[in-house]
């Protein structure tokens, strides 16, 4: 089911841009890495970046429990989380109209803290594989000690929307005859050669999903200007 259209996820500039497609925000979401909280305490407004992961129609988030953002929020406050994916630079032939080609996310909401002991276990090992899947299974699961001192809250996916900006420079007419290179430098994350912890023992095998390790899941769209 797509998100419905509320006022502060509705698009004022460059509407056709937009989206509230579940498929197409729920993508963007799995790719990415790094989500940015903003929030506001007494009257101070803060942008914080932390990892997060999605899990059906909630995005988690994780960290101790002495974090302000994490006890802010807690509390049931209001909360905006936005995601961005860079997907390359746009060269175009004036400077006004240098642009990048983009994939994000705006989240609105209010989170709940997860208590229950399962849940919250099942939170982590999802977080766990949305960083790096089949981890795991091989490492060590949280002592109730770590537990405690670990707060997980879960934002419902609800109120939100998608941005997109794909293709080529969208350049004034009058400007495609100037002999200036134009078009797009694509970028992306790659993973390179693992790096061993200096303790592991000397030839100790990488593990496949470290050693093939992808954050590909780019979506198809029409996207322009």
């Amino acid at each position: 089911m797509d998100l419905s259209r509320t006022p502060r996820t509705t698009l004022k500039r460059l509407p056709k841009r937009g989206s509230h497609e579940r498929e197409v925000i729920d993508r963007i979401l799995d790719e990415g890495f790094i989500c940015h909280v903003g929030f506001v305490v007494d009257g101070q407004p803060f942008v914080i970046p932390t990892g997060y992961a999605r899990v059906e129609g909630n995005l988690i988030v994780h960290g101790s429990q002495a974090s302000r953002m994490l006890r802010a929020l807690g509390q049931g406050i209001d909360v905006c989380v936005t995601v961005i994916l860079i997907d390359g630079l746009v060269l175009a032939r004036s400077a006004f109209h240098h642009s990048m080609n983009y994939r994000s996310v705006m989240v609105f909401g209010r989170a709940r803290v997860i208590d229950d002991r399962a849940e919250k276990l099942e939170a982590l090992f999802s977080l766990s594989e949305h960083m790096i899947p089949g981890r795991w299974k091989d490492v060590r699961e949280p002592s109730e000690e770590e537990l405690q001192q670990t707060t997980v809250l879960s934002l419902p996916i609800e109120e939100g929307s998608a941005k997109i900006r794909m293709g080529p420079p969208l350049d004034d007419e009058e400007d495609y005859a100037r002999p200036v290179w134009a078009g797009v430098i694509p970028l992306k994350v790659v993973a390179e050669t693992p790096i061993a912890d200096p303790r592991m023992p000397a030839n100790a095998p990488i593990p496949d999903y470290a050693a093939r390790y992808s954050r590909s899941l780019k979506i198809n769209t029409d996207g322009e200007g």
